[in-house]
């Protein structure tokens, strides 16, 4: 049996189930984990019987629950390389500081440095002597403890809020097997370290997952062909996003070319460069602020009208704020 579920897709958190024979795979992790295990639990999906966590990208939306989840069900995690390693930094930001902040602690550390250089002429410097005598004896026995003791606290193992059970890497354009579930991950063009899609194959079900890209390239038109579900961003409508809240420095990013798909170039895609063979076409990560379902419905299904099979292209819209039903194959 092959099942797809979607637990949540949009700006606020991206996750979906896949299960091919013995195998249960989480399609990133953008929901905390007590959530996650919510949204399973309506879905009818247990969260102990997941295998594995596959990464798209390193963007909070799926990422922020993969640290915790992993941890509590000691599942591994596969990324690309980069992704890893532009996520490790995301959870451990370096500290940031104003030119007016760095002067000021300049500042504070010269008046310190004076101040003890004021004191110390004051005073004088102690001479070998009185440091000897200040020192506390310390036994052959009570050294060797301190020792010990030091070395004890360096040994210990410091809190590392990136640390996983166990991470496994992958490089687009290699397929690779998890269980009984193939997946073979493909380059998108997003403002990410090494962002991927994904398709997965399990009992010759094929389904792909292609969101948060800013236009569909030739190697990713080649992969969504021939399937038999395929998950497309239809992120914004054009009009409400030039008129909408964002500032205009966030609607150049998701206009440009390593943004969000709209609905136009979803609808593009599916009239001009797909093959109309998926029985479920889904479309995923709808903007809430600059989306409205009805619209990326009504230019979805215009474009799907006249498709190459009428038994195929069942279309679904996923939803940030709760599971959808799932698919069985």
């Amino acid at each position: 049996m092959v099942r797809f579920t979607v637990l949540a897709s949009g700006s606020k958190g991206n996750s979906a189930v896949v299960t091919g024979g013995r195998t249960r795979i989480l399609v990133d992790c953008g929901l905390s984990c007590r959530e996650l295990f919510r949204r399973m639990s309506l879905a009818g999906e247990d969260p102990q019987t997941l295998d594995a966590i596959i990464i798209t990208h390193e963007h909070s939306d799926h990422v922020h629950g993969v640290a915790v989840t992993a941890r509590k069900l000691g599942i591994p995690v596969y990324f690309t390389e980069a992704t890893h390693g532009a996520w490790r930094r995301w959870l451990t930001p370096r500290r940031q500081m104003t030119y007016t902040q760095w002067l000021e602690q300049c500042r504070k550390q010269a008046a310190e440095r004076q101040a003890e250089a004021e004191c110390a002429a004051e005073e004088g410097e102690p001479d070998e002597t009185d440091l000897l005598a200040d020192a506390e004896p310390v036994s052959p026995g009570m050294a060797d403890i301190a020792a010990a003791d030091a070395q004890a606290e360096a040994a210990k193992p410091q809190k590392d809020a990136a640390w996983l059970p166990a991470v496994e890497y992958f490089e687009a354009g290699r397929p690779f097997v998890i269980g009984d579930i193939s997946i073979s991950p493909f380059t998108i063009p997003h403002d990410a370290a090494d962002p991927v899609g994904f398709v997965l194959q399990a009992e010759g079900v094929r389904m792909a997952f292609a969101t948060d890209l800013g236009y569909i390239p030739p190697n990713v038109k080649a992969q969504l062909q021939a399937l038999d579900l395929l998950l497309l961003e239809s992120n914004h409508d054009l009009e409400m996003l030039r008129d909408g809240p964002y500032p205009w420095s966030v609607k150049q990013r998701v206009l440009s070319r390593v943004g969000h798909l709209s609905n136009d170039a979803a609808a593009d895609f599916l009239e001009n460069g797909y093959d109309g063979q998926a029985a479920y076409v889904i479309l995923a990560h709808l903007s809430e602020s600059n989306n409205l379902p009805e619209l990326a419905r009504v230019m979805a299904e215009r474009a799907l009208n006249g498709g190459a099979s009428l038994l195929a292209n069942a279309l679904l819209l996923a939803n940030q704020h709760e599971p959808l039903s799932s698919i069985f194959f």
